[in-house]
């Protein structure tokens, strides 16, 4: 019996090692298809965070050296008017348009959850907007519609109207940018219409049993079911709206609008880094940026716990 245990116990051994090296050329392996990324978020993504943390502490205009100045960049900020007037636009840039956005997804989900002939259709081209509202083509015909001289002034002057310069007044400018953004409402609309067809339709056939209009299905039933997608959107919506950079740069020409009423958060970041190479500065803001999203997906957590419902 001795003797059969102990080769049992060779046999064991002999088979743990063999696992052992198939293990470590696995690792190998997997290092190996992983180095490309690995690489690109070093030198591409962590790299240049870190380095822009440092020079937010320096004053640095590309031609010299970084000079470490401490706090200098941060009390700056502090005394910044315009840097207060883009974060102001910035904020009511996000409340409006978001929600916005997110209701007229929601409301295309809905209609065309229920059922249509060519319904693949419908869905690619109310999904176009959102692959090129973030273009600059898209920004330039924005122009042309709310310019002065504008294809929606030349429909309005059918009917005896002049209208103003859209984009021209400090009135107007910022609501023409909320309506692009409204309008490239594709991505939350399939999200939505994916979340809608997820939703049981015997809780819409139990709800209508007892005589629920459609209105409290939609309170009742559908709102509640689709919280978690509700929240996914928003917490996107949202970080992608403090990151709206070049509808407002085109529109504006790059200014920041009449009366500052189009200077984004980032549309400032870039005059500070490209129009006078103050790159210290500007990746101070870039890190203020960073951390007004940061706390804004926070809060957006930790409120969540009072209106998101997941299904246990």
């Amino acid at each position: 019996m001795s003797a059969l245990g102990e080769l049992r116990s060779l046999r064991g051994e002999r088979k743990g090692g063999a696992g052992a090296k198939r293990d470590r050329r696995d690792d190998r392996a997997a290092v190996f298809f992983l180095a490309p990324w690995l690489v690109g978020m070093v030198a591409i993504t962590l790299g240049p965070i870190l380095a822009s943390l440092y020079l937010s502490f320096t004053n640095y205009n590309l031609l010299q050296n970084p000079r470490f100045t401490g706090l200098d960049n941060i009390e700056r900020m502090l005394q910044d008017t315009n840097l207060s007037s883009s974060l102001v636009v910035t904020l009511l840039y996000t409340v409006i348009s978001v929600p916005l956005q997110l209701a007229a997804a929601l409301l295309i989900a809905v209609l065309l959850d229920r059922g249509m002939r060519g319904l693949s259709f419908y869905r690619s081209v109310l999904y176009l907007p959102s692959l090129l509202g973030g273009s600059v083509a898209i920004a330039v015909l924005w122009r042309l519609v709310f310019g002065g001289d504008g294809l929606l002034n030349a429909f309005l002057a059918i009917f005896g109207v002049q209208g103003p310069s859209w984009i021209g007044s400090p009135n107007t400018a910022l609501g023409t940018l909320i309506i692009l953004h409204v309008w490239t409402f594709g991505a939350p609309m399939v999200i939505f219409l994916a979340g809608l067809r997820q939703i049981p339709r015997q809780y819409y056939e139990a709800a209508s049993t007892d005589g629920a209009s459609r209105w409290r299905q939609f309170r009742s039933i559908t709102l509640p079911l689709l919280s978690p997608i509700v929240f996914f959107n928003l917490v996107l919506g949202i970080i992608g709206a403090f990151q709206s950079f070049t509808q407002a740069y085109v529109i504006s020409n790059g200014s920041g609008g009449p009366t500052n009423s189009t200077l984004f958060i980032t549309l400032y970041l870039y005059q500070k880094a490209f129009g006078s190479l103050q790159m210290g500065y500007a990746s101070a803001i870039a890190w203020l940026l960073l951390l007004i999203v940061g706390a804004a997906t926070a809060l957006n957590f930790w409120a969540s716990k009072y209106w998101v419902f997941y299904d246990d």
